[in-house]
C-alpha cells in the first residue's frame, strides 16, 4: 500500500483535538452510522467487565512480582521478566480504555485510573500519552498532523526518506529488517519521551499540578522498580532482567498497535476528507477470535475503535458488522486481515518508503 490519496472532499469534521467523534450534521454519513451504534446500545459502559479485567490484571501483576520476591537471586528470573513484560503491555490497555473515557462514566474517575495504571504501575506518562494520543485520533496517517507518522527512527513516508543522509539515510535504507528488532527500544523510548514531556517546561503537555502529581507516581515506580530489581537480583542479573523485560515490553506494545495504521493510505498535508472516511481508510483490523481481542487488547477493531473512541472494549466486537455493512451500503472500503499479513504489509511498506535511498538497480 503506497502513499497514494484515496478521497478528497469537504472536511466538516476539522474540530478541536479530542478523542470525541464530531456530531456531524444530521445527514452525513457519519450522524446516519452514529444514530444506528447508539440505538444498538453498544456506547453504554460496561462496569463490570472492567471491575473483573482491573481486578485481574491486577492480581496477575501482583502475582508476577511475588513470584520475582519469592525466586531470589536466579536466572530463571529471565522467565519473571517476560511474563512481566505481558502483564506490563495489558496493564497499558488497561491505561489506553481509560484515557478514552471508556471505563467510567466519570472524566476524573477514568483520569485517576489512567494515571495509576500509566504512571505509577508501568511507568508512562499518562499525560504525555494523552496529548500524543488524541492528535493521532483527530488525523490518524495525515502527515504533519498524526505524531505517529512522524519523522522519527522510521520514516513512514518518502518524503521524509529523500531528505535523509548519512546513519539516518542507511536506517531508512534497511528500516524493513531492522523494524521488529528496533521494537526491543520501544518501551526505553516510551519511558525517555513521558519524562522529557514532565521536564518541557512550556505546559503544553499536561499542566503544573498535573504534572507534579504524575512526576510523583513517576518517580515512585522508578524508585520501587529499580529498587526491588537491584535489592534483589545480582548486578549482572539485573541488568538482564531489565534488558528482557523491557525489550519483550517494547516488542509486544509495538506488534500490539503496529497493524493498526503502518501501511495504510496516508494524507498530505493538505487533503481534505470527512471524519468517517478518514478514520476507515486509515484503519486496519486484524482478524480472530477471542485470544486475538485479548492478546491486542481490543486494537484488533481498530476501526470500530477510531469511529467510536469511547465505546468499551468489549463492545468493539458487536459494533464491528453494523459498521461494516454500513461501509458496504456506502461503498466505503473497510479492510480486515491476517495479524501475520499485516507485518507483512507494515513491513512491505516500509520497504517502499526507503526506496528512494536504495541503489537504482535493488529499487
Amino acid at each position: 500500500m503506497t502513499t497514494d490519496i484515496i478521497d478528497r472532499g469537504a472536511d466538516p469534521a476539522d474540530h478541536a483535538e479530542t478523542t470525541k467523534p464530531p456530531p456531524g450534521g444530521r445527514g452525513s454519513d457519519y450522524a446516519a452510522l452514529s444514530r444506528e451504534v447508539k440505538r444498538s446500545g453498544l456506547l453504554k459502559r460496561r462496569p463490570g467487565y472492567y471491575s473483573v479485567k482491573i481486578g485481574a490484571n491486577l492480581l496477575l501483576l501482583a502475582a508476577g512480582w511475588t513470584a520475582f520476591a519469592m525466586l531470589g537471586q536466579s536466572w530463571w528470573q529471565l522467565l519473571t521478566a517476560a511474563f512481566l513484560a505481558v502483564m506490563f503491555t495489558q496493564t497499558g490497555f488497561i491505561g489506553h480504555d481509560a484515557g478514552h473515557h471508556q471505563i467510567a462514566a466519570s472524566k476524573r474517575v477514568n483520569n485517576l485510573l489512567g494515571r495509576v495504571h500509566a504512571d505509577l504501575l508501568i511507568g508512562l506518562s499518562y499525560g504525555w500519552w494523552i496529548s500524543k494520543h488524541t492528535r493521532h485520533h483527530s488525523h490518524p496517517n495525515h502527515v504533519d498532523r498524526d505524531p505517529d507518522i512522524a519523522d522519527g527512527a522510521i520514516a513512514f513516508t518518502q518524503d521524509h526518506a529523500r531528505v535523509r543522509s548519512g546513519p539516518y539515510a542507511w536506517l531508512a535504507r534497511h528500516q524493513a529488517w531492522l523494524f521488529f528488532p528496533m521494537l526491543l527500544l520501544e518501551g526505553l523510548a516510551l519511558h525517555v519521551a513521558g519524562v522529557r514531556a514532565l521536564l518541557d517546561r512550556s505546559g503544553t503537555h499536561v499542566g503544573r499540578a498535573t504534572k507534579l502529581g504524575e512526576a510523583a507516581l513517576l518517580t515512585a515506580h522508578l524508585g520501587g522498580y529499580l529498587g526491588a530489581v537491584f535489592w534483589v537480583l545480582s548486578p549482572l542479573q539485573a541488568v538482564c532482567f531489565l534488558l528482557v523485560h523491557q525489550g519483550l515490553f517494547g516488542l509486544y506494545m509495538g506488534c500490539s498497535f503496529a497493524p493498526n495504521h503502518k501501511g495504510m493510505p496516508i494524507f498530505a498535508k493538505n487533503d481534505k476528507i470527512d471524519f468517517l472516511r478518514r478514520q476507515v481508510l486509515t484503519s486496519r483490523n486484524i482478524r480472530g477470535r477471542r485470544f486475538t481481542d485479548f492478546a491486542l487488547g481490543g486494537l484488533n477493531y481498530q476501526i470500530e475503535h477510531h469511529l467510536f473512541p469511547s465505546m468499551p472494549r468489549p463492545n468493539l466486537r458487536h459494533a464491528q458488522e453494523l459498521v461494516r455493512t454500513f461501509c458496504a451500503r456506502h461503498g466505503i472500503a473497510y479492510y480486515e486481515t491476517g495479524l501475520f499479513n499485516s507485518y507483512a504489509q507494515v513491513l512491505r511498506h516500509l520497504h517502499t518508503v526507503g526506496g528512494p535511498l536504495r541503489p537504482e538497480l535493488e529499487y
